[in-house]
């Protein structure tokens, strides 16, 4: 028997042994993982406190959490907190937008938007905190178009594309212990 064939018969138990080795010294993967105890089912989303100067920020950003949390299909959503596991809490701390590219004529051609809120998710009842953040960050940039310059208010749109990205990054932080 040459070499390769000695390999290749080889081969699947060298893979099944790799496997083994992984899974048994904690690997798994991202996204399988949870910190959050199997009997909180039922979640509360409290609308966010906006603590900044940009009006609907907090309403734009308690949407997209709850769309994601409707997505996601781990918890059932609550419109109040009776009968709620637990609640979801937060504040807008921080709303900025930079300019971060430029055109030719001096013109902002991309924008960063960074988000800072304070964020929390508690267990009703014995208030036991599953999992919080004071100060979680979030930054994302949007491109502006010369032909879109002046014409229209991108800022908006360009704040619910961030909220979306930010939700999906808030949830899979607060489901994976982050």
């Amino acid at each position: 028997m040459g070499s390769s064939a000695r390999f290749r018969s080889l081969a699947p138990l060298v893979a099944g042994l790799l496997v083994a080795t992984l899974t048994g010294c904690g690997y798994t993967l991202v996204g399988r993982a949870s910190n959050i105890p199997d009997d909180v089912r039922r979640v509360y989303l409290r609308a966010f406190e906006n603590n900044t100067a940009r009006v609907q920020v907090d309403q734009i950003l308690t949407r997209a959490l709850a769309d994601e949390l409707v997505t996601r299909q781990r918890f059932q959503l609550l419109s109040a907190p009776e009968g709620a596991d637990a609640e979801i809490s937060g504040a807008v701390l921080s709303f900025l937008v930079n300019p971060v590219s430029f055109d030719a004529e001096g013109r902002a051609t991309e924008y960063e938007i960074s988000v800072e809120a304070k964020i929390a998710f508690r267990r009703l009842g014995a208030e036991a905190v599953l999992w919080e953040n004071d100060r979680y960050v979030f930054r994302d940039s949007y491109p502006l178009e010369a032909s879109e310059l002046g014409y229209q208010d991108r800022e908006t749109p360009a704040i619910e594309a961030t909220a979306k990205k930010f939700a999906e990054t808030v949830i899979t932080d607060l489901l994976e212990g982050f």
